[in-house]
């Protein structure tokens, strides 16, 4: 089956879609990466998103608008997706959508919204969709999040040591070998938001490093930013841009009660990212760290987390076939064929739910939606990634 992976993650940027031939073998899931393709949000769908994120106030029309425009973009970058990489032959679209509010409570996941209307998807490509993957594991009483952990659990296992997978969007997730699966707090959100707010919003973040290179840490605003209390929080657990928004940012900068260069700023949250991140690994005793997302393209923020953790090499995803810049849409690809095959997509372990789930709502395409009988002894056991 061709299943291309819609993924559009907190920093909102692009739709990334990665197209793969995905099949069942027994007890192992087969992927072989066809590729990937990019579709840029138009200026005015990221400011319109953009100024709807939490904390800003937002009406019911400009939910509508976005939900519709959203779901345009992510449909064009399907139709890429099937023209350039599955020679028009794709089979199914999973569609993460682009999520705008995760609603926790202390340590509960109470709701999520993402917008991206699949029947746009479905419309312009004549392939059935399945969206909407996360509310589900919440109604089971899950985080919602990561929902990478059983894709990136199959990926690893038979793996020697104790091997870790990373991602590092605007927030990080970490997933254990045992399915242990959680959010360890801002990837690059708060790096972005002082790259743009001290550019007077020129910058979308800091490219390269570069701005992280020039400053130096200030320990005390890393000390303040420390204290934060999620951090210490066991997991399972999941945060978002409802906490590490600009306006945080603001606040702690006001209470570290000293004015500071852009650089050092910046030069601070990239130290944040990688010492949360590196007590992260620590805690689950990881041998190795497989890492992949937009944070592992600058290179101050990889050395910083390289230098915290001494001992545990970590490597891009690559090295295990599956592109860093790619993984999280590939993993919805896999989301999406296990929906299709009536197969769960979570376990309790990666997000604290009552029970595993099938995940999804599914929109019909030309031919109606390709359901497959639910496979035999509860799935598969092992992710092997195929040469491309």
């Amino acid at each position: 089956m061709r299943v291309i992976g819609l993924m559009s993650g907190t920093s909102y940027d692009a739709v990334d879609a990665a197209a793969a031939e995905i099949r069942l073998d027994g007890d192992v899931l087969r992927l072989r990466p066809l590729g990937m393709v990019s579709e840029r949000y138009p200026e005015e769908v990221r400011e319109l998103l953009a100024g709807a994120l939490p904390p800003s106030a937002v009406t019911l029309a400009e939910v509508c608008r976005l939900d519709t425009r959203i779901g345009q973009v992510f449909a064009a970058a399907a139709v890429h997706a099937d023209r350039e990489l599955c020679g028009g032959r794709a089979d199914l679209v999973a569609s993460h959508g682009q999520t705008v509010y995760h609603w926790t409570d202390g340590t509960r996941a109470r709701g999520t919204l993402q917008l991206g209307q699949p029947a746009w998807i479905a419309e312009a490509t004549g392939l059935p969709v399945v969206a909407d993957f996360r509310p589900r594991d919440i109604a089971a009483g899950g985080q919602g999040a990561p929902l990478v952990g059983l894709v990136d659990t199959l990926w690893l296992r038979g793996r020697p040591g104790t091997p870790v997978a990373l991602n590092v969007g605007g927030i990080a997730n970490l997933t254990a070998p045992d399915g242990t699966a959680f959010d360890t707090g801002p990837g690059c959100a708060l790096i972005d938001a002082a790259a743009r707010g001290f550019s007077g919003g020129r910058l979308e973040y800091d490219a390269e490093g570069r701005l992280a290179a020039a400053g130096r840490v200030h320990s005390g605003l890393l000390d303040l930013l420390l204290t934060e209390p999620y951090y210490a929080a066991p997991p399972p657990k999941t945060t978002g841009k409802e906490l590490f928004h600009p306006g945080y940012l603001r606040d702690a900068l006001a209470g570290a009660g000293a004015t500071l260069p852009a650089q050092d700023v910046i030069a601070t949250l990239t130290a944040l990212t990688a010492r949360t991140v590196a007590d992260a690994v620590r805690a689950v005793g990881a041998t190795e760290v497989l890492a992949s997302g937009g944070g592992t393209r600058n290179p101050v923020l990889t050395a910083m987390l390289a230098d915290a953790l001494p001992g545990v090499p970590v490597r891009p995803s690559d090295a295990l076939g599956l592109p860093s810049a790619a993984k999280e849409a590939y993993a919805f690809a896999v989301l999406g064929h296990l929906t299709v095959h009536g197969l769960p997509g979570t376990t309790p372990a990666g997000t604290g739910a009552r029970h595993p789930s099938v995940l999804g709502s599914v929109t019909p395409g030309a031919r109606g939606f390709p359901y497959r009988a639910p496979v035999a002894g509860g799935g598969p056991r092992r992710l092997v990634v195929e040469p491309a």
